[in-house]
């Protein structure tokens, strides 16, 4: 099955959802699912989008911008992490209390707007990593209509260029809570450190970034073929200065580059259910 294939899938989908509040961060699925849904709904498919230290001004900016665009109705809501119980000691579950929490809301929203179903944008390829988040989607009857249709990161980034959204080629993100290593305590001090470090690296021409708070040390993952612009212009030195500024001691470049999920190479995670 291609990929238009699978949007015709997707649309069937969605036509019998009959309405549906999507969780929208603005990034490259959750905009894609929320373009096609309104497509589909019309007015009975409006975003939801969370507010919290985890989600940078400029991705909710963004989300704002997609919707007045396109004439999508978008609530927002806060949504701190933070303030949920057991979160900030940063567990292998962290994901899970994040969506739980997440989801309870964005369900009520729903309720109050006479509006069937929640939806959430995770992909067919979000099946291969470890994914807690997952556990919430079930428990609380969000679907999915991205994986239900089988798309991949791929496709859905070939159908949003055919279509014409912008989010194409957006670099993929994750809440900044995904830049520290399990059982690290996740303070907004810190989010507010990888936040101005990631846009940094952004500012001065970096695409697709992250910068994953080890204590002391900044590991900064960056594109394999950007790798080698670091070494040039002193802008290794210049990365390291402002770095310092922010409070990282040390900045390290992780030599394999950027990849999704890498605070789950841990081989402990292997034996840990979603």
């Amino acid at each position: 099955m291609n990929a238009f294939d699978k949007l015709d899938e997707l649309k069937k989908s969605l036509k019998s959802l009959e309405s549906i509040a999507v969780a929208f961060s603005g990034g490259v699925d959750s905009s894609f699912l929320l373009k096609v849904a309104s497509d589909v709904l019309g007015d009975k498919a409006i975003a939801v989008t969370a507010k919290s230290s985890t989600y940078p001004e400029r991705e909710y900016k963004e989300s704002v911008e997609f919707c007045i665009k396109y004439g999508i109705k978008q609530i927002t809501i806060v949504s701190e992490e933070l303030d949920v119980e057991g979160f900030a000691e940063n567990p292998l579950n962290r994901c899970y209390l994040c969506k739980n929490e997440l989801f309870t809301k964005i369900r009520e929203i729903a309720r109050q707007n006479d509006i069937k179903n929640v939806a959430e944008g995770s992909n067919f390829d979000d099946l291969s990593d470890y994914r807690p988040g997952l556990k919430a989607v079930a428990e609380q009857g969000v679907v999915s209509p991205l994986r239900k249709a089988n798309l991949t990161k791929d496709e859905i980034r070939f159908l949003s260029k055919e279509m014409g959204l912008k989010t194409w080629n957006k670099p993929s993100f994750a809440c900044l809570s995904s830049r520290f290593p399990y059982g690290q305590k996740i303070t907004k001090e810190k989010l507010d450190m990888v936040d101005k470090a990631e846009q940094y690296l952004m500012d001065i021409g970096f695409t697709q970034v992250r910068v994953r708070h080890h204590g002391e040390v900044a590991r900064i993952e960056l594109m394999p073929d950007e790798i080698s612009k670091i070494l040039e212009n002193n802008i290794i030195n210049d990365i390291y200065s402002y770095f310092k500024t922010l409070g990282f001691t040390y900045s390290a470049l992780d030599l394999k580059g950027y990849r999704t999920g890498s605070m789950n190479e841990n081989n402990t995670l292997t034996s840990v259910k979603i």
